[in-house]
C-alpha cells in the first residue's frame, strides 16, 4: 500500500501520474486541510477539492484549481449586489460546497464526506482528510497589506488569495492542531503503508499541518526509511506559489538542500530535479539519501515517470 501526504497543485499533478503506475485501491491520500474555510456560509476545503478534480479528470488545466469549463454566474451576480467575491466560486465547484456543509450539518464527518465526494467523481483511491477537527493555518505578516497591519495574524485564504502571497510573513501557527485527533484511518494507513510519499507541497503551509496533528509526525519519524519526498523547490525557486519566499522569511534556505534538512528527521530520501544535482552531497551529508530525476511534470506522461522513480527509491 502506499500513502502520500498531500496539498495543493503539485501533489495533485504527482497524484495524477501515480495513478497510473499504482492500483488507485492501493493508494491513501493524506491531504491538509490547513487551507479550509468558511464563505457564504460554505466549508470550502481547497486541498482536498483539487486533489480529487484533478484525479477525476475535472481540474482546470490553467489554475491547476477549481474545475474546467467553469462558468462565474453567481459570482457575478454577486459582485453586482456588492458581496465579498475575492474568493471566487465557480457555479458548478459551488454544488461540491453545498453538497459537503450540508453533510456536515447532518453530522456527518470531513473523511466520510470526502469520501462520498471521491466516490461521486469516479475516484478508485482513498481520499482522507488528516483530521476531522477544526485546522486552520494562521499567518503573522510582517509588513502592511492593503486592510491589514503589519503584526496582524491572518488566515490563510487572506494570505494566498486576498492579498496574493505578496506579503512577507514572520511567523506562521496551525490553530487547532494541538487538540486535534487524526481522522480515522490516518494512522493506520500510514502504518501499514509499504511506501509513503511526500509529494511536492509547500513544506510549510501544506505538509506543515498535516505534520502538527498529534502521532503523525511521530508515526512517520518511526517509519522514516520507507518515506520519499519530492522536492517542491527546483532551482532555488518554487514552480507555484510561495514556498520559496515563506521558506527564506521563516529562516530557512529555499532550495532541495533546504528542503531535504527540514523533512530530515521524518523523511529518509528526497528526489530532486537534475538541476539540483550538485546539492546532492549536502543532502546526504544532512542524513538524507539524494536522488536525482527530472521532477517538473509538464505531462501526465513526466508525472508517471517521476512517480516510478519515486517508487524505485524507496526500493
Amino acid at each position: 500500500m502506499l500513502v502520500a501526504l498531500a496539498g495543493g497543485v503539485g501533489a495533485a499533478r504527482l497524484l495524477a501520474g501515480m495513478v497510473r503506475v499504482v492500483d488507485p485501491t492501493e493508494i491513501t491520500v493524506v491531504v491538509n486541510t490547513g487551507d479550509d474555510m468558511s464563505l457564504h456560509g460554505l466549508h470550502v476545503s481547497p486541498d482536498i477539492d483539487t486533489v480529487v478534480y484533478t484525479l477525476a479528470g475535472l481540474s482546470n488545466p490553467e489554475t491547476g484549481w477549481g474545475l474546467d469549463g467553469e462558468r462565474w454566474t453567481v459570482m457575478d451576480e454577486l459582485e453586482r449586489l456588492g458581496g465579498e467575491t475575492w474568493f471566487r466560486l465557480g457555479d458548478r465547484d459551488l454544488a461540491t460546497h453545498l453538497y459537503r456543509t450540508q453533510r456536515l450539518a447532518q453530522g456527518a464527518p470531513l473523511s466520510q464526506v470526502t469520501a462520498e465526494l471521491a466516490s461521486a467523481r469516479g475516484l478508485a483511491l482513498r481520499v482522507l482528510p488528516v483530521t476531522d477537527d477544526p485546522l486552520r493555518t494562521r499567518l503573522t505578516l510582517a509588513e502592511t497589506a492593503p486592510g491589514f497591519a503589519a503584526g496582524s495574524e491572518v488566515d490563510f485564504q487572506d494570505y494566498f488569495v486576498r492579498l496574493h502571497h505578496s506579503v512577507a510573513v514572520a511567523g506562521v501557527r496551525f490553530e487547532g492542531a494541538s487538540t486535534a485527533r487524526p481522522a480515522p484511518g490516518v494512522l493506520e494507513a500510514i502504518g501499514g503503508a509499504d511506501v509513503i510519499v511526500a509529494c511536492p507541497s509547500n513544506p510549510v503551509v501544506s505538509l506543515g499541518p498535516v505534520l502538527a496533528v498529534p502521532g503523525v509526525r511521530d508515526l512517520l519519524e518511526a517509519r522514516r526509511d520507507r518515506v520519499v519526498a519530492v522536492s517542491p523547490i527546483v532551482a532555488g525557486a518554487a514552480l507555484k506559489g510561495p514556498a520559496d519566499r515563506l521558506l527564506v522569511e521563516l529562516g530557512h534556505e529555499a532550495s532541495a538542500a533546504g528542503v531535504a534538512r527540514l523533512h530530515a528527521p521524518w523523511a529518509g530520501t528526497i528526489v530532486i530535479d537534475e538541476q539540483d544535482a550538485a546539492l546532492a552531497p549536502a543532502i546526504d551529508a544532512a542524513g538524507v539519501r539524494a536522488v536525482v530525476a527530472p521532477t517538473v511534470m509538464r505531462s501526465p506522461e513526466a508525472a508517471a515517470d517521476l512517480s516510478r522513480v519515486v517508487l524505485d527509491a524507496a526500493g
